[in-house]
């Protein structure tokens, strides 16, 4: 069965990575982004949890649509910086900094640190709503590292510095289907895909 979700998101590269994830289902899964979403009234994203503000961003958007409405909260958590920058991955160098300076102001607050605290993890948690009813939430996980200094040219975020050891490699020298099969965000979209058909 055919279906369509719209992402509540304007982050162009998740939808890269959530479009090809869903080039899995064979057409399937249309994905799409929320029409005009930067003009709507808009979530603040400012829940303790992953799982609480990808589920109020699904709720909130679903009012907008007659289509399934679908909302990642996801981010890169290091214990030994008490979980930062965790729910503030995208703002843990303020509200407009680029890639670049959060990921220098991570390196800078792990700087002289080694071993298991520079152990790292990705979380994904996803949601998905239509017409403010919750369909679905789902999550996963991907365990790494914090490299010394950023490394390779895909991907986006903190990928330069998550060193995948199984790989030898950083989130930024995988190739998009090595990427895909192994992220939070691929493992939790499978997650939805498999939610969603169950529901439909």
């Amino acid at each position: 069965m055919r279906v369509k979700l719209l992402a509540a998101s304007s982050n162009q590269g998740k939808l890269r990575e959530f479009r090809a994830l869903a080039a899995e289902y064979a057409g399937d899964i249309e994905i799409d982004l929320l029409p005009r979403f930067s003009e709507l009234a808009v979530f603040p994203e400012d829940e303790p949890t992953f799982a609480e503000n990808a589920a109020g961003k699904a709720l909130h958007y679903s009012r907008f649509t007659d289509e399934i409405i679908f909302a990642d909260d996801s981010g890169l958590v290091v214990a030994s910086l008490g979980g930062a920058p965790g729910v503030r991955s995208a703002r843990y160098a303020g509200e407009n900094a680029a890639d670049q300076e959060r990921n220098a102001k991570l390196l800078a607050a792990l700087r002289g640190k080694t071993g298991d605290a520079r152990n790292a993890k990705f979380v994904c948690i996803i949601a998905a709503a239509r017409k403010g009813k919750m369909l679905a939430v789902v999550s996963d996980s991907v365990e790494g590292t914090i490299a010394n200094e950023p490394s390779g040219a895909n991907g986006f975020g903190y990928d330069p510095l998550f060193y995948f050891s199984l790989l030898k490699k950083t989130f930024a020298e995988l190739t998009e289907p090595e990427k895909n099969r192994l992220s939070h965000r691929g493992k939790a979209f499978r997650k939805l895909g498999k939610a969603l058909s169950m529901t439909s």
